[in-house]
């Protein structure tokens, strides 16, 4: 059986290479780059819109800064730096050729992993932030600067090691196409394949299971202690104590705010689990030079988890704020009549 033109390997000097998002030629090229132009693109304008709308709206109904609302808006930030490499990722698949140049191979998908890494985090940081304020019984929100500047710091320095290989090791390499002359393509040259290895599982762990498994501890902890306190509340048969206010640990907001974190952990993984399968498919791929992996496929993975960076903002407002974007957006609530 024969294999597709724009999915056979390109070689340099013996080696075979991984094109990303450069890609050869194929039947109906204009009409296949326009779908995935035009996809892409709707992506990129509602995840600028809509992480736009949710800063302004998180801003407008939280006046009151405090240490989870300064991580959330990092959570959105996260999100449009993520979607910000959008227009060279339409360049490429245009030109076929990558024709931008060694600072922008260097940078495409270490910006991209970056701030995909810093989304995650982000959710994981907010999630640790409640249980520590719930647990000092905090009931005002408050904002301690040094403490929200060291866990940014953190968030985005961890971000930027974990995914330091994808700017060191990504290059312009010129390769012999089997049906053209020689192109130039971004793909990653690592010095041995034990690196690729080790990076690809250590990434996938630090940057993905460990935040996961952060805010599923996190949010369980928080149901332990209000199921405790509930119980404690209804074993109080005492008369005397009937008329006494009881005041929850954990109020009905953080609880909201807990189960918001776990409907955005759960699309995270749905939406970002086929481009980690995807890495480890290219990764076999130069073992079986067999295994067909192609552009396009990659491509098509790389949309659907971008689609995350705007259906996040989405996600939060609605579970958040059920009138915030109609106040937003026409400056007051209509009034239900009576």
């Amino acid at each position: 059986m024969g294999v597709c033109p724009q999915i056979q390997p390109l070689h340099f000097r013996n080696e075979s290479y991984f094109s990303f998002f450069s890609e050869l030629r194929r039947p109906g090229h204009v009409a296949g780059t326009t779908v995935e132009t035009l996809a892409i693109a709707a992506i990129f304008l509602i995840s600028v819109a809509a992480n736009a709308g949710a800063v302004a709206l998180v801003t407008r109904e939280r006046r009151l800064l405090a240490n989870k609302t300064v991580l959330t808006l990092n959570l959105f930030v996260a999100d449009m730096l993520f979607v910000s490499m959008i227009p060279m990722i339409v360049a490429v698949r245009w030109t076929v050729s990558w024709t931008l140049g060694y600072t922008a191979c260097h940078t495409v998908l270490y910006v991209t992993g970056t701030s995909g890494c810093a989304t995650v985090s982000t959710l994981a940081s907010i999630s640790v932030e409640r249980v520590h304020a719930i647990l000092r019984m905090q009931t005002i929100p408050t904002l301690n600067v040094r403490v929200v500047c060291a866990t940014l710091t953190f968030i985005w320095a961890f971000s930027a090691l974990t995914s330091l290989p994808l700017t060191l090791f990504f290059t312009v390499v010129e390769v012999e196409s089997p049906d053209q002359e020689n192109m130039h393509i971004c793909t990653i040259k690592w010095p041995g394949m034990t690196g690729d290895i080790v990076w690809n599982v250590v990434f996938a762990v630090l940057s993905f299971l460990v935040p996961g498994l952060t805010i599923v501890l996190s949010y369980s902890k928080i149901l332990q202690i209000t199921k405790s306190c509930r119980r404690n509340l209804w074993s109080r048969d005492s008369p005397s104590a009937l008329g006494e206010s009881f005041e929850y640990p954990v109020s009905r907001q953080d609880i909201k705010l807990f189960r918001t974190l776990s409907v955005l952990m759960l699309s995270f993984i749905i939406m970002w689990s086929p481009i980690v399968i995807i890495s480890f498919l290219i990764l076999a791929r130069n073992f079986q030079g067999h295994l067909n992996v192609s552009s396009t496929m990659f491509f098509w993975v790389v949309t659907f988890t971008m689609a995350n960076s705007a259906l996040n903002p989405i996600l939060y407002s609605v579970c958040q704020f059920k009138n915030g974007w109609h106040k937003l957006c026409c400056g007051s609530v209509v009034a239900p009549l009576k």
